[in-house]
């Protein structure tokens, strides 16, 4: 797919009720411009689904959708096939739809847990922490190291996209000259969701997810939170905010050996 092959995709979401930021596009491109796949027939755009490579051992696919007039005609286990071809030996993970897991499960995958989106309504916090500021641009060699602690790859291209992108913003949490955590909050086609929201402990977390409400007080805020961190899952019901819908997160060569304490808030559904 091209760029703009990946801007119909989206918009093909969007028809679907996903959510999706308003940049998500161009960011998810930037991180592998080879990774976007779509199946054609008859000269047009039937299907469309992305595989990320974010290194040698590591993939990631999504953005899987298949036209409705073309469902069940095996246009999507094709476009399924070459997309698990492009991503070689690597481990391949997604965020399957829970009704679908054993059809996932019949081309390789298997489930480990549940990715919950919780939604709520921003607020103001009283008072913000002294420990987090604005992520700037001297902060990204550090970023980058404290993001492998609870991502399978380094991912320097989509993050430079992801940081720069419009409608956003990034804080860090820094104590005594130690990053202890960070997190970005994008604007969306409704409300805010902040992904990632990664931090040594709860506390912490609790600090930077304040942090990026504080602007956007009274709008639809959105977390998707992995249930293999209970505190995460404990963040988000302790803001009030109530669970939507859930994936199943699935791998094909077994669970990326990640700080999963660390996660409070995934990046995104679509690319991990």
């Amino acid at each position: 797919m091209t760029a703009a092959d990946v801007q119909t995709a989206t918009g093909w979401a969007a028809r679907e009720g996903w959510n999706l930021g308003v940049n998500d596009a161009d960011c998810f491109f930037r991180a592998d411009p080879n990774g976007f796949f779509k199946g054609v027939l008859d000269g047009q755009i039937i299907a469309t689904g992305s595989a990320v490579c974010y290194d040698d051992a590591y993939a990631f696919c999504g953005l899987y959708i298949v036209a409705p007039e073309h469902r069940g005609g095996g246009h999507g286990l094709a476009l399924t096939k070459a997309r698990l071809e492009y991503c070689g030996d690597r481990n391949v993970g997604i965020d399957g739809v829970l009704e679908n897991v054993k059809i996932y499960e019949r081309i390789g995958y298997e489930a480990f847990y549940e990715n919950c989106r919780f939604e709520g309504e921003a607020r103001a916090p009283a008072q913000g922490s002294e420990h987090v500021r604005a992520l700037k641009p001297d902060d990204f060699d550090a970023i980058r190291c404290y993001d492998r602690q609870c991502f399978p790859a380094y991912r320097d291209a989509f993050l430079k996209a992801w940081f720069g992108q419009t409608f956003a913003r990034a804080v860090v949490f820094e104590k005594d000259g130690r990053v202890m955590g960070y997190a970005v909050r994008r604007k969306c086609l409704k409300g805010y969701k902040v992904g990632p929201l990664f931090s040594d402990n709860m506390d912490v977390a609790e600090c930077l997810f304040d942090a990026l409400q504080s602007d956007i007080a009274g709008e639809l805020i959105i977390l998707d939170t992995p249930e293999n961190n209970a505190d995460a899952v404990r963040l988000a019901k302790k803001r009030g905010m109530e669970k939507v819908f859930a994936t199943a997160r699935m791998y094909q060569k077994g669970l990326p050996d990640i700080a999963a304490g660390q996660i409070f808030g995934i990046t995104t559904f679509e690319l991990g």
